[in-house]
């Protein structure tokens, strides 16, 4: 019964007659055949299968035959776990122009344009939340059935219907990636609130996941990377922001540590925490004096006396714009080599 039950799923996803029959452990293939043996499985659509099809047969056959599968898992589920994998695999086989196989476009739920989310828990303990529990919240704060897909390394890919960005910007005059960094604010404050844990977030433009998924979600996870290897103290991360973190990261270690020298008259320069709290607040407010002593809670005069002794130390007023931006940029890559 549970192999009938499992071709008529089957035969539902890709429409042609699905038969099975028990057979090897071994995972195996047959294209001409349609035939794919997997879980001590060997089953046979009866039409052709692209590559990435029979792949997604067998990890079907895997989960369904190999324990992922318990009481009560939803059909959304299972095809976020075929997903999953099918996503992993590209990404490490280097493929990141695929098109979304057959089997999975059937899902109505990948269909239409999306907004991509992922979040990533800054746990070291324990997991984010289990799929079920994680999935009642994103209903709840969305107020709308979301795609939920389980990555590696505590990451969550999250695609939301492209009404959500209508709703956010309703009566306002907000600019597309005020909207999208808008929704990706509130995910992690409901995140932090409801328990799920500490979390980053990172947001990208609308896509169509038929044809962009995989590219779609190598930003997500490289724009995750790069805030939380510049921007220690943020949680919210969005690629238009951190075009400058993107040069910087692409430039060789030998290069980053030859510039920091140059600027800084130092190879190994040692910030103390008040002075680096001084320079980011000073670069946060557009180098403007009045204003960084005001976000500080110091006396203008304060602010002064310590940018003179910064310059005294390297011989780079930040004052001047050449000189600012050579720190700036030398501060991004002392904050980025110092964590690792």
């Amino acid at each position: 019964m549970e192999l009938e039950q499992l071709c008529k799923k089957l035969e539902t996803i890709f429409g042609k007659r699905v038969t099975a029959e028990e057979a090897g452990e071994e995972r195996t293939y047959d294209g001409e055949k349609g035939t794919v043996v997997a879980a001590g499985v060997r089953l046979v659509v009866h039409g052709e299968l692209t590559p990435a099809e029979r792949e997604l047969v067998a990890m079907l056959l895997e989960i369904e035959r190999g324990g992922a599968v318990r009481k009560g898992i939803s059909e959304d589920e299972r095809l976020s776990a075929m997903l999953s994998e099918w996503i992993m695999e590209r990404i490490e086989q280097g493929d990141h122009d695929a098109d979304l196989p057959e089997a999975l476009a059937r899902w109505p739920m990948l269909r239409g344009v999306k907004v991509p989310l992922l979040m990533y828990g800054d746990q070291t303990e324990r997991q984010l939340a289990p799929y079920a529990e994680l999935m009642k919240l994103l209903r709840s704060f969305f107020e709308a059935d979301v795609v939920l897909v389980p990555l590696h390394n505590r990451q969550w890919l999250i695609l939301g219907d492209e009404s959500l960005l209508a709703e956010e910007r309703d009566g306002e005059e907000e600019s597309l990636e005020e909207s999208l960094a808008a929704i990706a604010s509130g995910l992690q404050d409901m995140a932090a609130s409801e328990g799920v844990g500490e979390c980053h977030v990172a947001a990208t433009y609308p896509f169509s996941p038929g044809t962009s998924l995989i590219q779609t979600v190598v930003t997500l996870r490289e724009t995750i990377e790069l805030g939380r290897a510049f921007r220690h103290a943020s949680y919210i991360h969005l690629p238009w922001e951190l075009r400058l973190e993107t040069l910087l990261d692409a430039v060789p270690k030998r290069a980053k540590s030859k510039f920091m020298e140059g600027v800084l008259r130092r190879s190994e320069p040692v910030f103390e925490p008040e002075m680096l709290q001084t320079l980011e607040a000073f670069f946060t407010d557009n180098c403007n004096v009045s204003d960084t002593a005001k976000r500080l809670y110091i006396h203008r005069n304060t602010l002064l006396y310590r940018l003179d002794k910064f310059k005294q130390e390297t011989g780079m007023d930040v004052r001047d714009f050449e000189h600012a931006v050579l720190v700036r940029l030398a501060l991004l890559l002392y904050k980025v080599t110092k964590r690792k």
